[in-house]
């Protein structure tokens, strides 16, 4: 009973027991190899990791009290970060190569691709008349909500 116990407890409380040693310990351990190796292949998964973790430590503060309704959250958590941590899945590097270096090289890529996705679903005579009605909008916000007369 003792040891179906506290069994019972580990698997139940997994998220706080390899969640640290996941998300912190392994991913420190290997930056610090990462430094003292001379190949700079390498470098570019664990500096990754880095960022991304720290967006998802601001995305946890910023988003504290919604993440306390989701009980699976720890566990959703615990998956993302083994999937960028382990060296089999390479996640990190996988985001950078597919999103992040995207967005450096053309960071006009997202509005480009909505532009068009616009013209293709709308036509290239909605574009313009939208471009127009956004140019007179701020126009007349210029003028203080008055719309330029030419007497």
């Amino acid at each position: 009973m003792g040891w179906e116990s506290f069994l019972k407890a580990v698997l139940y409380n997994i998220d706080i027991f390899a969640g640290p040693v996941v998300t912190l310990l392994y991913p420190l351990y290997s930056s610090i190899r990462v430094i003292e190796s001379p190949s700079r292949l390498d470098d570019q998964q664990w500096l990754t990791y880095w960022v991304l973790y720290s967006f998802m430590t601001l995305f946890e503060l910023s988003f504290s009290r919604v993440l306390e309704w989701l009980p699976f959250w720890p566990y959703v958590k615990l998956i993302a970060t083994c999937w960028l941590v382990l060296p089999v899945f390479k996640g990190a590097a996988y985001v950078y190569e597919n999103f992040v270096r995207q967005m450096l090289l053309n960071p006009n890529a997202m509005a480009t691709n909505s532009v068009e996705r616009f013209v293709h679903q709308y036509g290239p005579d909605a574009l313009d008349r939208a471009m127009k009605s956004t140019e007179k909008e701020a126009k007349i916000n210029r003028n203080g909500g008055y719309d330029d007369y030419e007497y």
